[in-house]
């Protein structure tokens, strides 16, 4: 379960700084800090409960458990590498192209949404094909947004909807390890 849930938390941790980073203009300032402050409350709440599944004891994975190598191994690493070059390269080239500031955050949403998917075949969980789906969506969206008088919203659509889609996605996982430890 510790292998799983790691991922889960760097998922989680990432949607919260999403929100946190990207809950500002031209949303209403009352709206931001409430978005940022449910972000955080998600995130101590999915602690609270994956710790407390711990404690259960349990089968709490959710399937059988894959070995480390497979988790975090070459594939992994490669698709991690992958994003890293991606996310750098991209916005570079983005900020040399002329791009709006605002391009970086639906850039990294975009991909972050295809690193998960990529982590679908490697990790053999349909589950995570949820999030990436929709943060490569929005990172999608965010991109075309740029172009139009719309641009001041590509921080929520592509970062702070992008957030609650990691925090989402955490949450099932998290529930779902719970569940499992509560079974007869």
């Amino acid at each position: 379960m510790l292998q799983r849930m790691s991922g889960v938390f760097i998922g989680a941790l990432f949607g919260t700084v999403f929100v946190i980073a990207n809950a500002h203009d031209p949303l209403n300032p009352t709206i931001g800090v409430a978005l940022r402050v449910l972000a955080v409350l998600t995130f101590a709440g999915l602690l609270a409960l994956a710790l407390r599944a711990g404690r259960r004891g349990g089968a709490a994975g959710g399937g059988p458990q894959a070995s480390q190598e497979s988790w975090y191994g070459g594939k992994f690493g490669f698709v991690v590498a992958a994003e890293v070059v991606l996310m750098l390269g991209g916005n570079l080239a983005l900020r040399g192209a002329g791009a709006p500031a605002e391009t970086a955050v639906a850039w990294i949403a975009l991909i972050v949404g295809l690193h998960f998917l990529a982590l679908t075949a490697v990790w053999k969980r349909r589950s995570i094909a949820v999030p990436g789906t929709a943060l490569t969506a929005l990172g999608a969206i965010g991109l075309g947004m740029a172009a139009t008088s719309a641009v001041a919203w590509v921080p929520f659509v592509s970062g702070v909807l992008s957030g609650v889609a990691l925090l989402g996605g955490s949450a099932y996982a998290v529930t779902h390890a719970y569940r499992a430890t509560v079974r007869p």
